[in-house]
């Protein structure tokens, strides 16, 4: 399938119904997980005037530029039915793989999300969905020390460095779980980074949405003299 990237904008802001439309032709669904994931949108249009979910300027292409970006993580990924998404704000790609795994038997998403008003949000999009997830209200050190459910993959979007995710997230990727973290065009810079502290299985699998974007996925990791969260010994 052909790579398109919404990233950089038109002069004119994508309608979002042709941006709806462009973003199901780059990763369909079914039909009934379209109905849940018109839902959380028409929802976080909604809350979005009054909370800070997403930056503005995105809301014309809020379904290639969030809702497939999101959806691209369950083909990394086929055979994982439960999910930890770190500091899911809002619900990128939380409660959209939430939606699109609530037909399968035993599927959950645990969202953990540090911000009391997000937080709600989140819960009110599972809610309406009827998506396979679980809200925590916590910090990600927090939820990560607190013995976290087991999970066949973690992810994390738009939240921080690559180095800083692997801080959160290494406890968790020590236990058997593959991380999947959607990146941008500084890709290589942050691994870079992130290697000088912790020794990385990796690969980079590109973007469906952006000829700049990638996901990095992480299968093992070890520390490089480095305790958990990234504290010094």
């Amino acid at each position: 399938m052909a790579r398109r990237d919404y990233q950089r904008g038109a002069a004119k802001p994508v309608p979002q119904a042709a941006d709806r439309s462009a973003a199901l032709a780059l990763r369909p669904v079914s039909r009934e997980t379209v109905d849940r994931l018109d839902r959380f949108i028409a929802l976080l249009v909604a809350w979005q005037t009054k909370t800070n979910l997403i930056a503005p300027s995105t809301l014309p292409t809020i379904w290639t530029r969030h809702v497939a970006d999101s959806l691209q993580l369950l083909d990394l990924a086929p055979a994982a039915k439960t999910w930890i998404d770190l500091g899911s704000g809002g619900g990128f790609p939380g409660v959209v793989l939430a939606c699109a795994l609530a037909e399968q038997p035993g599927a959950a998403v645990h969202l953990v999300e540090r911000n009391a008003k997000k937080a709600a949000f989140l819960r009110e999009a599972l809610r309406i969905t009827g998506g396979a997830g679980i809200v925590h209200h916590r910090d990600i050190v927090d939820f990560v020390d607190s013995d976290p459910p087991a999970a066949d993959c973690v992810t994390a979007r738009a939240v921080a460095s690559l180095k800083v995710l692997i801080d959160l997230a290494a406890p968790l990727i020590q236990r058997g779980n593959k991380a999947l973290f959607p990146k941008g065009q500084d890709v290589e810079s942050e691994l870079t980074e992130a290697t000088k502290y912790w020794t990385l299985e990796t690969k980079l699998h590109p973007s469906i949405t952006s000829d700049e974007s990638w996901v990095v996925e992480v299968d093992q990791v070890s520390a490089k003299g480095a305790t958990a969260h990234g504290k010094q010994p």
